[in-house]
This record gives structure tokens, sequence and C-alpha cells, in this order.
């Protein structure tokens, strides 16, 4: 008999997601490789739920997702993991024709989006550039308590007897009758399905198993926590640019700044660097007259794509014993419990959650990759 009806590798929130949907199924083992589970690209969140964030291919997942982060099941959280935020879209003069571009990407799906002139920017991003003309303000997006989301899903996976595996890098699987021989840390357990959701690790993951790769990438994204003059409002909205060159926003009477890079990289502890450090600062300067008094931390985190990069979500096209649940990019936390619960019915064969009911699953599908 098999150890585990399915082992998942990686317990960062799309592990842990998946390991609570599965757990009242199937007998859930999940792995992970450090010595806490989210080290990685969950723990370095910048920590908000925007419907437009990710493309009209993703909104689906981000917006059925909603509802849950608001009020989440009662086994789950008695408290929400969302909090009223607002997204501005900055755009110059020259600009203008791709905020239209923005605007009409998301007609008739339901995201709400208003145009705003100089007078309303000024109103909430005080000292904000003469160059800038015009936004659109996203009044639904939200910021997402990350950690508290990640820590609830590991409590509902372990109240239904998912274990948790602990410095536990998975370096063999080999199939085996009806499932696979896992070698993972220092021990070997049999699991009828491996589900990879190892996040910038996929493919080697992939590679291990001798599973064809998707070819998902980890590109770094940077963050500076800044103390500035004026401090930022608590109602300051998520700010970014239209060129997709930086974007910020309050915490706890600090600014969070990202110069929005994306910067290839091999899967690895990512940590910043100080060109794109002070990128993100010369691109602030550009948009508002704040003085930084100060650096206080810098972090970075590693965001893996697939090639078109929607998340890859369902069985590899050469095993049903090897599922795929990667590639979440930048909306992975957004997008977590619909992801999740699609991935649930797939794997459990049960019919699609109302959650998820009328999103077109196979535009997620790794077959899409031949």
């Amino acid at each position: 008999m098999l150890d585990y009806d399915v082992a998942i590798i990686g317990a960062g929130i799309a592990g842990a997601s998946l390991a609570a949907e599965l757990a009242p199924h199937m007998r859930v083992l999940l792995v992970e490789a450090e010595d806490q589970p989210g080290y990685h690209a969950t723990g370095r969140s910048a920590a908000f739920w925007a419907e437009s964030y990710g493309g009209p291919d993703v909104q689906p997942l981000t917006t059925a997702s909603g509802p849950w982060l608001l009020r989440p099941p009662s086994d789950i959280s008695d408290r929400s993991f969302l909090a009223p935020r607002g997204a501005l879209t900055l755009a110059r003069a020259d600009q203008r024709d791709a905020l239209q571009v923005l605007v009409d990407m998301f007609a008739g799906s339901g995201v709400r989006m208003e145009r705003w002139d100089r007078e309303a920017i000024e109103a909430k991003v005080p000292g904000v550039s003469s160059d800038i003309v015009s936004a659109v303000y996203e009044p639904d997006c939200q910021d997402i308590d990350v950690g508290g989301l990640h820590n609830a899903w590991l409590a509902s996976a372990r109240r239904a007897g998912v274990t948790l595996a602990l410095r536990a890098p998975l370096t063999a699987a080999r199939s085996i009758s009806g499932g696979w021989q896992l070698t993972i840390g220092s021990q070997q357990v049999s699991a009828g399905l491996l589900a990879n959701a190892a996040g910038a690790w996929a493919d080697e993951v992939a590679g291990i198993a001798g599973i064809d790769p998707v070819g998902i990438r980890p590109f770094r994204r940077t963050i500076v926590q800044l103390r500035t003059d004026p401090a930022p409002a608590p109602d300051l909205p998520l700010t970014l640019g239209i060129g997709g060159d930086y974007y910020f926003k309050p915490e706890a009477g600090r600014l969070w700044l990202s110069p929005h890079d994306e910067i290839p990289s091999p899967p690895c502890d990512s940590a910043p660097e100080e060109i794109d450090i002070a990128l993100a600062i010369e691109r602030f300067g550009e948009v508002v007259d704040w003085r930084i008094e100060a650096v206080e931390r810098r972090w970075a985190g590693l965001r893996s794509f697939a090639p078109d990069r929607l998340p890859v979500i369902g069985f590899a096209p050469q095993s049903d014993r090897f599922f795929w649940f990667a590639g979440q990019g930048g909306f992975g936390i957004q997008t977590a419990p619909a992801a999740a619960s699609m991935a649930g019915s797939i794997i459990t064969g049960q019919s699609p959650s109302e959650m998820i009911a009328g999103i077109e699953m196979r535009k997620y599908d790794p077959c899409r990759f031949g």
C-alpha cells in the first residue's frame, strides 16, 4: 500500500492551499525543502488583490477568489483576509492611449475602473509630478493578509490530517506501480500522485520525475521599504505606472516601493541588488516630490511564469500521476482560492465548485504546451 495518495512538493501558498483543498478526500503529504513553509515567494509578496493585475486571462481567477478572501469559510478563518486599498494607475500625457487600452481590455469583465483627471489624482497623491495628468482608479483593489492566509491554510491542512515534511528537498522520484517512490531529505515515501507546487523550482521537480518541463522561468522582483517625508497617508492607493515601471503602497506608516522589475534568475534564495534599489528610488522621484529619509528594508522574491504567463494547472500530458500547479507569477496569492479549487476538482474528479463555475479551465491546462 502506498504511504500517501498525493505528495505536494512546495509548501508556499500554492502547496498549502492545495493541501487544504485535498485533505478531506485524500491522504496528503506536503513537502518543503526549507526550514519553514512560504520562505520564498509567499513570504516576500507585496500583498495586494487587484483584478486587473496579471491581465484579462488571469482576472477570472482573481475575481472568483475575492469573495472567498473577503469572507473565508468558517473552518478556515473567522476574519477577512482583505482590507480596502484601491489602486491608481498613473499616466503622463503621452501615455493616455495606454490607459484607454487598459480600460478597454477589461470592458465587460465586471472589473470596476474610473478615469481620473489631474485634480482627482492630486487629492490622493500629494506632491505628484506635473508630468502625471491622467489615471485609472480601481476602487475594489484590496490589501491581502498573506501571512494570515498562508497560516490558515496550513492549520486547516494539519487539522485534516496532512503531514508536513520540512527540510525535505525532493532528490529522486521513481515511477512504481500505482504511483511514485520519492526521496525527500533523508527518507523515502511512496505516493500515488506527485503534485508540483514548487514555484521557481517547478521545472526542476519535473525533471527529477522524468516529466518534460513546460518552460517555467523565475524572475527577480525587488521591494524596498522607505521612510519618507511626508509619510504616506493610510488611504494612499496602491499606485502604479501604466508603463509597468513602478508601484508603491503604504504599509504601517512606511512606503513599500518596487521598480516593477523582472530580472531573469535561476531558482535561488533571491536577494536585491543595489542597481535595482537605485532604479526604484529614481523612478519614485520622477513621480512624487517626497523626500526619502531612509531605506529601512530591502528584499527580493522570485515570480515564476510559464511562456504565456498563465498558471499551469492540470495533469502532465505524459502522466496522469504528475500534476502541475505552478506558474502563478506575481498573482499567485490573489488567485489562490480559485486556483486551489480548480486543481482540487481536477484531481478528485468532482464537479467544479460554485466559485469557479464558468471559468474556462482549459486555458490553464499544461497540455497547451504540447
